[in-house]
């Protein structure tokens, strides 16, 4: 089988993980780049060896050669360009989230429905070997049946300024941007049950913290303080139909003493913890135990998770398997998040019907 043609769309930081996972798959060849700054896609081509760049996306569409594209660019085109890819015959792998609102979700997930197409997003958290190990106990039935999960991801200065402050382009702050990775995480693994209601609380009260000193932190290429229309720090509570919940907190600045990212799980049988490292407590004869896994890395191992994602998505292309991050999970994944802003914004619970 010939190699797959695979653009990227958006050559800016996180595209450099699908880069550099698609170069680590010797089914895949890296073929055109597409940015609006020419010059940065001109770099990211000679990087990797891609045939084509490309400033326009739908030019790059427009290829018959591409298979198969990924989506690297502000959350607010990811919808567009998703749907634009799926007509015009490409497979897509689209960045988290799928998109900023519920219409468009629905209306990306019709679009890829009708064209017959794969469409993955890049909940790469599920991709992790020790996301996926531990998910196998649950599937075996070890830990019984998951009905309580938190999950935590502090920065305490880490708001990156640029479109990833900026509300109109990103849909959001931390919620929508690192708290959709625990989020997803802890609902895929108790098994994506259905949403019953939210109630969330968003605070706006820090801002960028361009004032401190001493410490240096991401900042996006057009960083600018004085833009932040994002939230600086969200918590919620989940419930689901099936009586679980999830509680989770999630911040770009706070005033904590260390940026901590936390998931645990817990099950009528037993209880997972998948960050800060990979942890598993049972009982047996009476007597609660705790188990650590030997295991490559302790902690979430961001290219081995990338790799596996960037694999699984080549191999459903090249045999026609579902992907374990379809369209629909995007849809569920963007209810819940526009729910917490809902509830945050009126006080209120939000029920789902």
């Amino acid at each position: 089988m010939s190699t797959l043609k695979i653009g990227v769309i958006g050559a800016g930081s996180i595209s450099e993980a699908h880069l550099n996972a698609y170069k680590g798959n010797k089914e895949v060849e890296i073929f055109a780049i597409c940015d609006l700054n020419k010059e940065r896609a001109e770099a990211a081509a000679k990087k990797y060896g891609a045939s084509y760049v490309y400033t326009d996306y739908n030019e790059l569409l427009a290829n018959p050669e591409i298979v198969a594209v990924s989506v690297c660019t502000w959350n607010n085109t990811h919808a567009p360009i998703s749907k634009a890819a799926v007509q015009a015959g490409k497979h897509v792998l689209v960045e988290k989230p799928l998109c900023r609102t519920v219409e468009e979700a629905l209306d990306l997930q019709e679009a890829v429905r009708t064209s017959g197409k794969i469409l993955q997003v890049g909940f790469v958290r599920r991709y992790d070997p020790n996301a996926q190990m531990l998910n196998r106990f649950i599937q075996n039935g070890d830990v019984g049946e998951i009905y309580y999960a938190k999950a935590s991801s502090i920065r305490r200065l880490g708001n990156p300024g640029g479109w990833f402050s900026d509300f109109e382009r990103s849909g959001g702050g931390p919620l929508i941007d690192i708290g959709v990775h625990v989020i997803d995480l802890c609902w895929y693994m108790m098994g994506r049950p259905k949403v019953k209601s939210v109630s969330g609380n968003t605070y706006k009260k820090l801002g960028n913290r361009n004032n401190i000193e001493n410490l240096s932190f991401y900042k996006a290429s057009d960083y600018n303080a004085e833009l932040n229309t994002v939230e600086d720090m969200t918590n919620a509570l989940i419930r689901f139909e099936n009586g679980a919940s999830l509680m989770v907190d999630v911040s770009f600045t706070l005033h904590a003493k260390k940026d901590e990212t936390m998931v645990k799980l817990f099950g009528t049988k037993g209880g997972l913890e998948v960050d800060p490292a990979v942890s598993i407590v049972t009982e047996k004869y009476n007597t609660i135990l705790n188990i650590d896994p030997q295991v490559d890395a302790q902690s979430f191992d961001f290219p081995r998770a990338f790799q596996a994602e960037i694999d699984h998505f080549a191999n459903c292309i090249q045999t026609g398997s579902e992907s374990i991050s379809p369209v629909e999970d995007g849809v569920e994944i963007m209810k819940i998040l526009r729910g917490i802003y809902e509830s945050a914004a009126t006080g209120a619970e939000i029920h789902f019907n």
